[in-house]
């Protein structure tokens, strides 16, 4: 048997780090080689990491919750020294650190909340002195944030994994009115930081804060407001990283959106003659989208100004046509999964490509690469029953459309007799783009082709 090191793979081009989210197995766990060993987190996309050897799990060297660079060593495994073949000996690891070490961008570290048992959950009364105790970095900022003093955390009874105090834990204590632990003040020394010794105080200096940045998860009892009026939902991971990413694009970007109404009685027309064929032929749904990013793939072709990233003074102009679109997630939560090289794919290419990335965004299957490359952004709002909207752009692109709802109106028909009033489909388009690169003038052309080419469709068009 050889000592092998699972490290932290690369799951990007642009991502040099990762979070454990989970451990999915444990120290003694024999493994298949390809089988999933934890999951892991990045900026892009939760993942599951499968081991390359297999083996036995001996040893794990990094804590849920920890921020590791990619390279770093996760995990020991015993495995046949012929499998291994070429991997590098393990040297003496070192020692699993005490605390989850900080992204290199200095964020806070994304934090899962570990079991709870409630038969293990221990009184105050009986409450051991624990001091130097592991303390998660989620922990330790609501423990700054409502005034509960180390000292008090170190007495706290922790039902999580070899009696760590988790977030329900310390948020029962605060619900509870901090209650003395061991004969200490509730808050006679609020926690200023994870590595600073408690100073202790005759009395706490303010009253401690209302919980309002350390709100509860779902699986939590949120802490009633005083009124009885209001409930605190923590927002998850990826609504975080959603709220900051769409901050910062406002703030980076100045917008400006223009609208055109196309006429796409062609295409809802072809796409209700084939739609029942494809199904069965395909085992898949035809929808009006692939026809949409044909559409818009085509456009850029005739105004590749709009592909185009910035990067300070200079523009970035793009020879690939990667075009995202959005996914509305059981959770609530949108991603954005790219189509690369969209101009290259025919409607069928196209409809089982976007099918395919819906499907495993659904079910967190998606891999970074799959939400890497993009230069425009597609959002369907239609699809919510909205006629149209204002989307935000995806940073770094400068521009992305949302189509609406597909809707029947009386309109003029012009023919070689003269004019008719007919009963035809129609749906808005609108275009955002950022006005520092795109003007008004190539904004409106370029949505204008979009609702051409969809007029323009084809009703003999193959599939």
């Amino acid at each position: 048997m050889a000592r092998v090191e699972m490290t932290m793979p690369k799951m990007g081009e642009s991502i040099m780090e990762g979070t454990v989210l989970k451990w999915l197995k444990q120290v003694g766990d024999s493994i298949e080689q390809d089988e999933s060993v934890l999951e892991v987190a990045t900026d892009k996309v939760d993942t599951e990491v499968p081991a390359i050897y297999a083996g036995v799990l001996t040893e794990i060297l990094v804590q849920e919750g920890q921020v590791v660079a990619v390279g770093a060593p996760i995990a020991v495994m015993e495995t046949d020294a012929a499998a291994a073949g070429a991997a590098a000996p393990v040297s003496t690891p070192a020692a699993p650190q005490a605390a989850p070490a900080p992204s290199s961008n200095g964020s806070a570290v994304p934090y899962l909340p570990e079991p709870h048992d409630p038969q293990a959950a221990q009184t105050a009364a009986s409450a051991e002195h624990q001091p130097g105790r592991f303390l998660s970095p989620l922990v330790l900022s609501i423990a700054r944030e409502e005034g509960v003093s180390m000292t008090d955390l170190e007495y706290l009874p922790g039902t999580g994994k070899e009696n760590r105090v988790t977030k329900k834990d310390i948020l029962d204590y605060v619900a509870a009115g901090k209650p003395s632990l061991n004969g200490t003040a509730a808050a006679n020394t609020s926690v200023q930081a994870p590595a600073v010794a408690p100073q202790p105080q005759v009395a706490p200096a303010t009253p401690a804060p209302a919980p309002v940045a350390s709100a509860p998860s779902a699986s939590v009892k949120p802490v009633p407001s005083v009124s009885g009026g209001q409930e605190l939902i923590e927002m998850d991971r990826m609504r975080k990283m959603i709220a900051q990413r769409m901050v910062d694009s406002v703030r980076i970007s100045p917008h400006v959106t223009s609208f055109v109404e196309a006429d796409v009685t062609n295409v809802v027309n072809w796409r209700n003659k084939h739609k029942d064929a494809y199904k069965k032929r395909e085992g898949e749904n035809l929808t009006f989208t692939p026809i949409f990013i044909q559409a818009v793939a085509r456009a850029i072709q005739d105004f590749p100004l709009i592909n185009v990233s910035i990067d300070g003074d200079y523009i970035i102009k793009k020879r690939d046509i990667n075009i995202g679109v959005a996914v509305a997630l059981p959770s609530g939560n949108l991603i954005v999964p790219v189509i690369h090289n969209a101009d290259q794919l025919n409607l069928n290419g196209l409809s089982k490509k976007l099918n395919d990335l819906a499907a495993r965004a659904r079910i967190n299957k998606l891999t970074p690469a799959d939400l890497e490359g993009g230069t425009y952004t597609l959002s369907n709002v239609g699809s919510f029953g909205n006629v149209m909207g204002t989307p935000i752009i995806m940073q770094p692109q400068v521009a992305i459309m949302a189509v609406g709802a597909i809707k029947k109106k009386p309109a003029v028909i012009e023919t070689p007799q003269g004019d008719l009033i007919g009963i035809r489909h129609f749906m808005f388009l609108s275009h955002s783009y950022d006005h520092r690169v795109v003007d008004g003038s190539l904004g409106g052309m370029f949505v204008r082709k979009v609702a051409d080419y969809l007029e323009q469709f084809d009703p003999n068009t193959a599939i």
